[in-house]
Protein backbone atom coordinates (compact mmCIF):
# COMPACT_ATOMS: atom_id res chain seq x y z
CA UNK A 1 0.00 0.00 0.00
CA UNK A 2 2.69 2.19 0.87
CA UNK A 3 4.02 1.82 -2.56
CA UNK A 4 0.71 3.18 -3.85
CA UNK A 5 0.64 5.91 -2.12
CA UNK A 6 4.39 6.88 -3.25
CA UNK A 7 3.44 6.26 -6.78
CA UNK A 8 0.16 8.63 -6.73
CA UNK A 9 2.15 11.43 -4.50
CA UNK A 10 5.16 11.37 -7.30
CA UNK A 11 2.65 11.41 -10.34
CA UNK A 12 0.93 14.09 -8.92
CA UNK A 13 3.99 16.12 -8.45
CA UNK A 14 5.32 15.15 -11.87
CA UNK A 15 2.00 16.48 -13.06
CA UNK A 16 2.24 19.84 -11.54
CA UNK A 17 5.65 20.07 -12.85
CA UNK A 18 3.81 19.56 -16.24
CA UNK A 19 1.94 22.16 -15.62
CA UNK A 20 3.88 24.44 -14.37
CA UNK A 21 6.70 23.82 -17.73
CA UNK A 22 4.00 23.93 -19.70
CA UNK A 23 2.52 27.18 -18.69
CA UNK A 24 6.49 28.85 -19.53
CA UNK A 25 6.41 26.90 -22.64
CA UNK A 26 3.46 28.69 -23.43
CA UNK A 27 4.09 32.16 -21.94
CA UNK A 28 7.79 31.85 -23.71
CA UNK A 29 5.25 31.32 -27.15
CA UNK A 30 3.74 34.48 -26.67
CA UNK A 31 6.20 36.89 -25.98
CA UNK A 32 6.50 36.08 -29.77
CA UNK A 33 10.60 36.54 -30.48
CA UNK A 34 12.12 33.93 -32.72
CA UNK A 35 14.45 32.83 -29.94
CA UNK A 36 11.53 32.85 -26.74
CA UNK A 37 9.53 30.78 -29.61
CA UNK A 38 12.11 28.39 -29.78
CA UNK A 39 12.63 28.02 -26.26
CA UNK A 40 8.99 27.88 -25.80
CA UNK A 41 8.82 24.77 -28.29
CA UNK A 42 11.47 23.54 -26.41
CA UNK A 43 9.99 23.89 -23.35
CA UNK A 44 6.60 22.07 -24.14
CA UNK A 45 8.49 18.90 -25.42
CA UNK A 46 9.60 18.38 -22.16
CA UNK A 47 6.43 17.86 -20.49
CA UNK A 48 5.21 15.80 -23.46
CA UNK A 49 7.60 13.45 -23.18
CA UNK A 50 7.02 13.12 -19.43
CA UNK A 51 3.78 12.72 -19.46
CA UNK A 52 3.96 9.86 -21.95
CA UNK A 53 6.65 8.33 -19.76
CA UNK A 54 4.16 8.57 -17.02
CA UNK A 55 1.12 6.93 -18.65
CA UNK A 56 3.46 4.42 -20.36
CA UNK A 57 4.88 3.22 -16.96
CA UNK A 58 0.86 3.56 -15.21
CA UNK A 59 -0.21 1.39 -17.94
CA UNK A 60 2.47 -1.32 -17.29
CA UNK A 61 1.99 -1.29 -13.52
CA UNK A 62 -1.75 -1.65 -14.36
CA UNK A 63 -1.30 -4.49 -16.29
CA UNK A 64 1.42 -6.52 -14.22
CA UNK A 65 -1.55 -5.88 -11.58
CA UNK A 66 -4.19 -7.63 -13.41
CA UNK A 67 -1.70 -10.73 -13.70
CA UNK A 68 -0.79 -10.72 -10.01
CA UNK A 69 -4.75 -10.42 -8.94
CA UNK A 70 -5.01 -13.18 -11.76
CA UNK A 71 -2.65 -15.80 -10.70
CA UNK A 72 -3.30 -14.82 -6.67
CA UNK A 73 -6.83 -15.81 -7.87
CA UNK A 74 -5.58 -19.14 -9.35
CA UNK A 75 -3.39 -20.10 -6.45
CA UNK A 76 -0.34 -19.50 -8.14
CA UNK A 77 1.46 -16.85 -7.24
CA UNK A 78 5.38 -17.31 -5.99
CA UNK A 79 5.34 -17.86 -1.96
CA UNK A 80 7.93 -16.04 -0.80
CA UNK A 81 10.64 -18.96 -0.21
CA UNK A 82 14.13 -16.28 0.26
CA UNK A 83 16.26 -16.69 3.13
CA UNK A 84 16.58 -13.03 4.82
CA UNK A 85 19.27 -11.57 6.44
CA UNK A 86 18.54 -10.29 10.64
CA UNK A 87 18.08 -7.04 8.74
CA UNK A 88 15.69 -8.12 6.81
CA UNK A 89 17.64 -8.21 3.39
CA UNK A 90 17.85 -11.10 0.94
CA UNK A 91 20.29 -13.27 0.90
CA UNK A 92 21.41 -13.31 -1.84
CA UNK A 93 21.91 -17.52 -2.07
CA UNK A 94 19.20 -17.83 -1.55
CA UNK A 95 18.09 -15.23 -4.27
CA UNK A 96 19.71 -17.16 -7.15
CA UNK A 97 18.61 -20.47 -5.79
CA UNK A 98 14.92 -19.60 -6.54
CA UNK A 99 15.62 -17.32 -9.47
CA UNK A 100 17.52 -21.16 -11.18
CA UNK A 101 14.29 -22.79 -10.77
CA UNK A 102 12.16 -19.60 -11.99
CA UNK A 103 14.41 -19.66 -15.23
CA UNK A 104 14.16 -23.42 -15.69
CA UNK A 105 10.51 -23.45 -15.35
CA UNK A 106 10.22 -20.56 -18.19
CA UNK A 107 12.67 -22.54 -20.17
CA UNK A 108 10.46 -25.49 -19.70
CA UNK A 109 7.22 -23.81 -20.57
CA UNK A 110 8.21 -20.65 -22.47
CA UNK A 111 4.57 -19.78 -23.69
CA UNK A 112 3.15 -19.78 -20.34
CA UNK A 113 2.89 -15.97 -18.84
CA UNK A 114 2.62 -17.61 -15.54
CA UNK A 115 5.98 -19.11 -15.69
CA UNK A 116 7.29 -15.55 -16.94
CA UNK A 117 5.64 -13.34 -14.48
CA UNK A 118 7.29 -15.64 -11.49
CA UNK A 119 10.70 -15.08 -13.13
CA UNK A 120 9.77 -11.49 -13.29
CA UNK A 121 9.45 -11.66 -9.46
CA UNK A 122 12.97 -14.04 -9.11
CA UNK A 123 14.67 -11.36 -11.26
CA UNK A 124 13.49 -8.42 -9.15
CA UNK A 125 14.05 -10.68 -5.97
CA UNK A 126 18.06 -11.01 -7.38
CA UNK A 127 18.47 -7.20 -7.58
CA UNK A 128 17.86 -7.39 -11.48
CA UNK A 129 15.24 -4.95 -12.05
CA UNK A 130 15.73 -3.97 -15.83
CA UNK A 131 15.16 -8.18 -16.65
CA UNK A 132 12.48 -8.30 -13.97
CA UNK A 133 10.27 -5.60 -16.27
CA UNK A 134 11.20 -7.06 -19.68
CA UNK A 135 10.49 -10.80 -18.06
CA UNK A 136 7.15 -9.00 -16.49
CA UNK A 137 6.51 -7.30 -20.37
CA UNK A 138 6.84 -10.60 -21.94
CA UNK A 139 4.13 -11.72 -19.54
CA UNK A 140 1.72 -9.13 -20.36
CA UNK A 141 2.21 -9.93 -23.86
CA UNK A 142 1.68 -14.14 -23.71
CA UNK A 143 -1.50 -13.18 -21.27
CA UNK A 144 -3.09 -10.79 -24.27
CA UNK A 145 -2.20 -12.96 -26.76
CA UNK A 146 -3.47 -15.95 -24.76
CA UNK A 147 -7.38 -15.83 -25.93
CA UNK A 148 -6.68 -14.97 -29.53
CA UNK A 149 -4.57 -18.83 -29.42
CA UNK A 150 -7.81 -19.94 -27.40
CA UNK A 151 -9.86 -18.77 -29.70
CA UNK A 152 -8.46 -20.02 -33.52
Amino acid sequence: MRAKIMYFVMAALLVAYFVLAGGRGVALIGIGTPLTVTFGIAVLVMPVIGAWFLWKNTQFVQRANRLAAELDAEGGLPVDELVRTPGGRVDRASADAVFAARRAETEDTPGDWRCWFRLAVAYRDAGDTPRAREAMRRAITLHGATPVAAAR
